[in-house]
């Protein structure tokens, strides 16, 4: 992988564990979606116009069915992110759609966009889902399941987390397909896919204006941050794919893992510190194997 698509992806990584972090912190409400895709339409309109005002007009039935895969998946990614969240423990949905989602992207690559992988890209994917598994708690996640207190809570949390998983890896191979096969510009992928989730979340709140109104005022810091920081995340990482495999940069971004436990380690529990710097440090292997490979 080239050293530009590896600053890349760790500049992508740290930009995500900070959106995330005061995302989690904020509650999670339900409307927040809403609200950070309307903000993002406000503050990103230039840079998605400049962009556009040449491309988009040029358009066939194949970018905008792509763009209109990439809406949908990332709306149905963030509402089964966030009602994981409420649902279960942040340790174990976040570990486990962050684990789950670079290992299906990968091998998904290879399979449907003719990518392949080197035994040491191989073994850099296993080892950073396997890095994530111990930041979050390791052998302890598996031993919480059979607590029966928590049995209700850890399995939802691993079925929301396998499920967000599942969303990770659909909208990141739509998404690579998007950028390296038609060409679409990373910025006009997250700016019009943005556009085009609008509406599907607009009924929800209007069959709930007064909740809508109230998290608009509650939330609306949240919302701004998020849009400012999240979509520069994301267009970073469509660089990387342009520049790289989307079988080394999908879990490559799993590195965010890793910044997040070190900017605050309480939001992924207070599992042993010595795990946590075993599973770092397996992240870091990983994407040194996948950097070479």
């Amino acid at each position: 992988m080239p050293i530009a698509a590896v600053a890349l992806v760790l500049t992508a990584a740290l930009l995500h564990a900070l959106w995330n972090i005061v995302l989690k912190r904020s509650g999670s409400n339900r409307h927040l979606p809403l609200i950070t895709s309307l903000m993002l339409m406000v503050v990103w309109a230039p840079v998605g116009l400049w962009v556009g005002v040449g491309a988009v007009p040029h358009w066939g039935a194949t970018e905008w069915a792509l763009m209109l895969a990439s809406g949908i998946t990332h709306v149905l990614y963030f509402n089964v992110l966030l009602r994981g969240y409420r649902m279960s423990d942040l340790t174990v949905v976040y570990p486990v759609a962050r684990g789950t989602g670079p290992l299906i992207s990968s091998f998904g690559a290879v399979l449907l966009l003719g990518e392949s992988l080197s035994a040491a890209g191989v073994g850099g994917v296993i080892a950073v889902a396997f890095g994530v598994f111990l930041i979050a708690g390791g052998p302890g996640l598996w031993r919480a399941a059979h607590d029966p207190a928590r049995r209700a809570r850890v399995h939802a949390g691993l079925g929301y987390g396998a499920l967000t998983g599942c969303l990770i890896a659909s909208y990141t191979l739509v998404d690579g397909y998007a950028v390296k096969v038609a060409l679409i510009s990373p910025i006009l992928v997250d700016y019009v896919g943005n556009l085009l989730r609008i509406p599907f979340m607009l009924p929800s709140a209007l069959r709930d204006r007064p909740g809508f109104v109230q998290a608009c005022r509650a939330h609306w810091r949240v919302g701004l941050v998020v849009a400012l920081v999240a979509p520069l995340a994301y267009v970073l990482v469509l660089y990387a794919v342009q520049l790289a495999p989307l079988s080394h940069v999908a879990p490559a971004r799993e590195v965010s893992m890793l910044f997040a436990a070190l900017l605050a380690g309480s939001l992924l529990g207070e599992g042993d510190r010595g795990l946590r710097l075993l599973g770092a440090a397996f992240i870091a292997g990983g994407v040194i194997a996948l950097a070479l490979g």
